[in-house]
């Protein structure tokens, strides 16, 4: 099964100039069977699929629901969690890498590094946390092996990382505009129809391919100087948004992640 695992749709990303309709349309033309949404700390497109689309066009096409979450210390975390949970603290951005990998495993989930070698204070090679505690990639359950935004250094990093810890690769476009659509892929040796049965491939360490095609020309190349402005600016961004939530997001971790909670129902049976 062909699928794109990062995706942003502008039904979810202010960023994003591809609607959700466009974008499976482009894939399945590419031969996609199905694309995993990832908006920036909000399932809000993958909302829009759930209450406008799903069950009513594309029937043949997977839809699975994911997040690219702004951590405090590591850059870009992709997350998926299984269907039917839903947790808040997801969409308020600023937590620290080490509670967000608590709280994704104790309620069933998966994540790993968006593009980890890539741009500073983004990706978790070039982050705080990675040079405090460089062995924390080993909680991780994947690496985004291949992005078709980044460069080949970039990936062949990524690559290297995964290999060196054991990790399963993942591919995705991270497309933003539709003629970087499908232009990064991972193939599932077996099809799935929810974000369970992705997970459970993922904790069964089975084999994904990752790979693609790099985009024309990725947008740091295109800005030129401009590029070291805006990631600056993007570092400003996210630690304004992270104090701005951090009372909201405070209280919900007293609902979402109590210090002493129930073990969650394990999702695989191994007698």
């Amino acid at each position: 099964m062909k699928i794109d695992m990062h995706c942003h749709v502008k039904e979810g990303s202010i960023d994003s100039r591809v609607g959700i309709e466009e974008y499976i349309e482009i894939l399945k033309k590419k031969g996609f069977q199905g694309m995993v949404i990832t908006d920036h700390d909000t399932y809000n497109g993958y909302r829009y699929w759930k209450e406008n689309i799903k069950g009513k066009k594309h029937t043949d096409f997977v839809v699975l629901k994911g997040i690219e979450y702004d951590t405090r210390d590591a850059g870009h975390i992709l997350v998926i969690m299984p269907e039917g949970v839903k947790i808040r603290l997801l969409e308020m951005r600023g937590m620290p890498l080490a509670l967000l990998i608590d709280l994704v495993h104790r309620n069933g989930g998966v994540l790993g590094p968006a593009h980890p070698c890539g741009e500073k204070y983004m990706s978790f090679t070039h982050a705080r946390k990675f040079y405090q505690s460089p062995e924390i990639i080993k909680r991780f359950d994947f690496v985004e092996g291949f992005n078709s935004c980044e460069t080949t250094e970039s990936n062949a990093g990524a690559m290297k990382l995964a290999k060196k810890y054991g990790k399963l690769t993942t591919g995705g476009s991270d497309s933003h505009k539709s003629d970087c659509v499908g232009r990064g892929y991972t193939i599932l040796p077996e099809p799935v129809s929810c974000e369970t049965e992705l997970i459970s491939l993922i904790h069964k360490k089975t084999p994904l391919k990752a790979s693609g095609v790099l985009y024309n020309k990725t947008t740091k190349e295109k800005i030129g100087k401009i590029n070291k402005f805006l990631v600056y600016s993007f570092w400003v961004y996210n630690k304004s948004g992270e104090l701005l939530k951090r009372h909201g997001r405070n209280k919900k971790m007293e609902e979402e992640h109590p210090f002493d909670p129930i073990d969650p129902i394990e999702l695989y049976y191994h007698p």
